[in-house]
């Protein structure tokens, strides 16, 4: 019997992330050592056939095939990061209480290089531009709704997500809608043939195989946009009590400074190197469209003293380049000798932002990014 195509039911879709280690051992994310995140089956679309429409509150409605938006429109090159809203979950419910959710590590992010062309380029063609919203604010208060409608989801008939639509005409907000990741076509588990890629915001809004844009004057109606990936107040401990709060709780949006502690791993035994210290790795991303990190600091006695880290330099130049990048640090720190000992890491960007040693508890576990860790070391 021929194995189906579609390898992931919407029962048990494809949710993984790679080894921490490996994942901080190169700048750029190979497809094949990237998370996944999906709420349903993996589609796997013909480009020649596919299409975007661009709807809604545009003067000239349209449909745009993958060649087209290849061919037809500059194409645009950036280096992002994309971070699950989820990442670090297991921090938040070890450290902080219970969750619910996929129990996340620290490696439910990846660092590529995407291409497409811009999504303002592509609005404008519909009709809608920059001025429209800068202008004489008659777009205030609309939003760009994407959206997918290729296979159904576990809490909805399909996923969609949206931002507001300053930001995704804003020049500066280097949003496109990305044909290739690390200077290959998207892979089908990546979004294939076509994914918006969204600089600073949550995965979550970063929609694969894309079929619809719609500007609207609200937010996108999906579940996944109404009903989670939101920071809820403390008091929402249950389904129950959560109920009151969706409608009232803004829907994530950027992504919070953060930095994680890879290298060494928790519970692991590690031996003080020729200087009497620990050597130590690990990765963080800025805050939203606050990047690039300009600081990481390590601590060996709970936050008591740090030591700044170093910075690697691979990958693009400058710092506009690199603004929705992460980095990749290394740094050596003194830790005295004995079991239950720890290593934390904290973030610092260019716009000001620095890392808190905790974040708010939240009952779906979305957005922690406290304290970068490595906890129960034995250091001999």
């Amino acid at each position: 019997m021929t194995k189906p195509h579609t390898e992931y039911s919407t029962e048990k879709p494809l949710n993984r992330e790679p080894p921490v280690k490996e994942l901080v051992s190169q700048f750029q994310t190979p497809a094949n050592k990237s998370y996944d995140r999906n709420h349903g089956p993996i589609p796997h679309l013909d480009a020649t056939k596919h299409t975007i429409k661009i709807d809604g509150l545009v003067p000239n409605p349209l449909e745009l095939s993958i060649s087209q938006l290849a061919n037809d429109f500059p194409q645009h090159e950036i280096w992002c990061a994309l971070e699950c809203a989820g990442n670090r979950r297991h921090t938040m419910r070890t450290m902080l209480k219970e969750v619910e959710g996929i129990d996340w590590g620290d490696a439910a992010v990846m660092n590529c290089k995407w291409k497409g062309p811009r999504l303002r380029d592509v609005l404008e063609h519909a009709g809608v531009s920059e001025s429209d919203v800068d202008g004489d604010g008659k777009r205030e208060g609309q939003h760009v709704a994407f959206s997918s409608y290729q296979v159904e989801c576990q809490e909805e008939k399909w996923f969609g997500g949206s931002v507001e639509l300053d930001r995704a005409v804003d020049a500066e907000g280097d949003v496109i809608l990305a044909l290739e990741m690390n200077d290959a076509p998207l892979t089908p588990n990546h979004g294939f043939p076509i994914r918006v890629v969204i600089p600073g915001i949550a995965g979550a809004r970063w929609v694969k195989w894309l079929d619809r844009i719609t500007i609207q004057d609200q937010e996108s109606s999906n579940h996944y946009q109404r009903r989670d990936y939101k920071v809820l107040p403390e008091d929402a401990v249950d389904k129950e009590s959560a109920e009151k709060y969706w409608d009232r709780t803004p829907a994530m949006s950027e992504v919070s400074i953060n930095s994680v502690v890879a290298v060494p791993e928790d519970g692991e035994s590690v031996e003080l190197n020729g200087r009497g210290k620990v050597t130590v790795k690990g990765y963080a991303v800025p805050q939203g469209s606050e990047g690039p990190v300009v600081k990481v600091q390590v601590s060996g006695d709970g936050g008591g003293t740090w030591v700044d880290a170093q910075i690697g330099e691979s990958g693009p130049q400058g710092r506009r380049a690199r603004r929705w990048c992460w980095v990749l640090w290394r740094a050596e720190v003194e830790v005295e000798r004995g079991s239950e000992r720890e290593v934390v890491s904290r973030a610092f960007d260019a716009g000001g932002n620095e890392q808190s040693e905790h974040t708010q508890w939240n009952l779906r576990g979305v957005g922690y990014s406290g304290y970068g860790r490595a906890r129960n070391l034995t250091v001999k």
